[in-house]
């Protein structure tokens, strides 16, 4: 069996000043964990090593992601990060804002004793 799925985040993040995608990824990720909760771990006793941390961001150009800036950024599990074309460009009175886009999702080992309601 393969791993499930516990949470899925989103969340956005921008940059007004300075065109730094990374940045705006990395609010983009804060602003996708502040929404998120995991207290199964607690009540599980499962250790956060056992979670694998998938994000993907979408920026305009992501290229000029530091994708190890970004994985450096999540607090727990394995974190593994991917970018791709998304989010915004915006003009605005001679800069650029960019605007990230990040998916966070959690998952663990299949679990014994008990299971998710369908």
């Amino acid at each position: 069996m393969s791993e499930q799925r516990v949470i899925i985040e989103m969340g956005m993040g921008n940059d007004l000043h300075g065109m730094d995608y990374t940045k705006a990824a990395g609010r983009a990720i804060d602003d996708a964990l502040r929404h998120s909760s995991l207290p199964l771990f607690g009540v599980l006793d499962l250790p956060h090593a056992d979670m694998r941390v998938q994000v993907t961001i979408g920026v305009q150009d992501p290229d000029r992601l530091d994708l190890d800036a970004l994985r450096a950024r999540l607090p727990r599990g394995r974190a593994e990060v991917r970018a791709v074309f998304g989010g915004l460009n915006v003009p605005a009175n001679g800069e650029t804002i960019v605007i990230a886009q990040a998916s966070v999702e959690a998952f663990v080992p299949p679990q014994t004793g008990w299971r998710l309601k369908r």
